[in-house]
């Protein structure tokens, strides 16, 4: 079987956060991810796993969100899948630490780990099967902030200019969060129409934008970001 025709997915939303969650599966095999989880949507996810008759696998992580808490540890108790982050995230509790380049597998089908900080210093891509899931690296004609947790603009473009951008153009990009309806996109969108970093943008004009977004402090950042260094698991 083609690994485009049997790996499926599912996007939800969360609405107080904007955040985007997905359900990676096999139709073959029933194996699954879910890609960064909302601790409040726990309920909505495990209710969907079950009516499609899942089994997860992993809970994999972009980075340490300082939006919202993680629900890795509650669903690693009620599933026994095993907690997934980058390695640059240095995250105690995760069963697997990923560098980049290096891979995991369900049902056969390669989910590789681009390392692509800047946002924060673990931010970590997966791309699989013509689909790359880019946390808060690369949104849909944006990129997140780098303006704490270790941010750096200069990193930031790195990752999207000489990362990313040089998947193949056709790979479907999805975002840990969009503001504005959007859902999906494609790296070769991102590179024409990017106001940040598309285009002939140097890295010279990429930090003089994100030295001016002036953008609020996250409202959870100060408990988001301890409690997803324990997977949302809270004391």
């Amino acid at each position: 079987m083609n690994e485009n025709n049997d790996l499926d997915l599912r996007q939800f939303f969360d609405n107080e956060t904007s955040t985007y969650t997905y359900l990676l599966f096999s139709r073959s095999t029933k194996e699954a991810c879910l890609i960064d989880g909302v601790i409040e949507q726990t309920e909505r996810d495990l209710a969907y796993i079950k009516e499609l008759g899942l089994h997860l696998k992993y809970l994999i992580e972009t980075h340490v969100h300082a939006d919202h808490i993680t629900s890795a540890g509650k669903m690693r108790e009620i599933t026994g899948a095993k907690i997934v982050y980058g390695s640059g995230a240095n995250v105690p509790c995760a069963h697997i630490s990923l560098s980049d380049g290096e891979s995991l597998k369900i049902a056969g089908h390669e989910i590789k780990a681009i390392a692509t900080p800047g946002h924060t210093s673990g931010c970590t891509s997966y791309y699989v099967a013509g689909r790359v899931f880019t946390g808060d690296a690369l949104l849909i004609r944006g990129c997140g902030r780098t303006d704490f947790q270790q941010g750096s603009s200069e990193l930031l473009y790195k990752s999207i200019r000489e990362k990313l951008f040089l998947l193949p153009g056709e790979t479907i990009v999805y975002p840990a969060h969009d503001y504005k309806g959007m859902t999906s996109s494609t790296i070769e969108e991102e590179k024409k129409w990017n106001p940040r970093a598309g285009g002939d943008k140097s890295l010279q004009e990429f930090i003089k934008i994100m030295d001016n977004l002036n953008l609020a402090k996250p409202k959870k950042i100060d408990v988001a970001v301890p409690a997803n260094m324990k997977c949302g698991l809270i004391d």
